[in-house]
């Protein structure tokens, strides 16, 4: 029995071991009545590791033993989430056959395609690529952006969406908002003109989405905070026979800003009784507020004297209900003694 699993633990280290459970050869059925009680054992182990535990985990296992690594290599192979990549960045007019024909030259191409509008059936400015194996996948991240229609695009695994290197934390001092571009530039004399400062990871210049000419602005970002630097504290920036503006995007976003007006001043009716004429002017003088209408002088009634004024209609004024109070009788105060001379009381004498 000790020459056995004396054997085995020697097939182990040979690389002859089989991990694929799913599908059990004769070395892991002879295996599994003696170990099923550890297999359950390392599981409840390792469920409650964390992703960068089992990565090292496998990592340093993968090193050691070769038909580990090979293992992982099989499982990575057959995950397309491998093979998948997103490209951002595309031109409107960039079609799926473009997109298919810039990235083949890194592998056989399993799937292509530029995502459209449904509405307009324009790109949407970006798309995916699938390769059929993920050797392809990986040459193909080693150099993310290439020139696609006139236009920067820079690819990255689908299933890292946009938290690659397009955020990392020092994004903001890399990211450059270059201004007053003359309508001529063109995005290869952009980045042409700005590749001297250092490696250009993404840029490109802001083209109208119906008509495709030129914003007269764009963006850079470098690879490396010091090239942005360079870039900025650059004097010449002549391009295209024109001064252009160059600054880091962030701070160009904080300047816009909207100014709220203040609300104009609406005049607002005021009801008056059925007896007097509605105003109809509005008095312009210039001590008087804006906008508050002032009724205009009523006309002289008739005649030439009133026994009494001009009763308002029945109808202009609710009649008010009258409340009945409680009498209640008048209460005498008692008289007050008469005072003598220095406020002292005067008593009668009894008659």
């Amino acid at each position: 029995m000790e020459e056995i699993k004396k054997r085995k633990l020697e097939e182990l280290g040979n690389g002859k071991f089989d991990l694929n459970l799913s599908q059990p050869t004769s070395l892991t059925l002879s295996l599994s009545s003696s170990s099923s009680a550890s297999l359950e054992e390392l599981r409840t182990l390792l469920e409650p590791l964390a992703k960068p535990q089992l990565t090292d985990l496998l990592v340093k296992l993968g090193f050691q033993y070769p038909f580990i690594a090979e293992e992982i290599r099989s499982v990575a192979r057959a995950d397309p989430a491998l093979r998948k990549l997103f490209v951002r960045g595309l031109s409107w007019n960039t079609t799926s056959e473009t997109l298919c024909a810039a990235f083949e030259e890194h592998g056989e191409i399993e799937e292509g395609a530029v995502i459209a509008d449904k509405a307009t059936g324009k790109s949407r400015g970006y798309g995916f690529i699938t390769y059929k194996d993920m050797e392809s996948a990986q040459r193909a991240l080693k150099a993310p952006s290439k020139i696609i229609d006139g236009r920067m695009a820079v690819c990255n695994l689908a299933c890292e969406g946009l938290s690659s290197s397009s955020t990392t934390p020092d994004q903001a001092q890399r990211k450059l908002y270059i201004g007053s571009l003359s309508p001529e530039t063109t995005s290869e004399l952009l980045l042409s003109f700005f590749a001297k400062h250092g490696e250009i990871e993404e840029g490109s210049v802001a083209y109208d989405k119906e008509t495709n000419r030129s914003r007269g602005f764009g963006f850079v970002t470098f690879k490396t905070v010091e090239a942005a630097k360079r870039a900025i504290d650059d004097p010449q920036k002549m391009l295209g026979g024109r001064n252009i503006t160059v600054k880091l995007a962030d701070n160009h976003k904080g300047k816009v800003m909207h100014t709220q007006l203040p609300s104009p001043i609406v005049p607002v009716p005021v009801g008056l009784a059925s007896a007097y004429p509605p105003p109809h002017n509005v008095h312009s003088g210039s001590g008087n507020p804006v906008g508050y209408a002032y009724p205009q002088p009523l006309a002289a009634y008739p005649g030439t004297a009133y026994s009494s004024p001009p009763v308002v209609g029945a109808g202009a004024y609710p009649g008010q209900p009258q409340t009945s109070y409680p009498q209640f009788g008048h209460k005498k105060d008692p008289p007050t003694p008469p005072s003598a001379l220095g406020g002292y009381p005067y008593y009668m004498p009894k008659q």
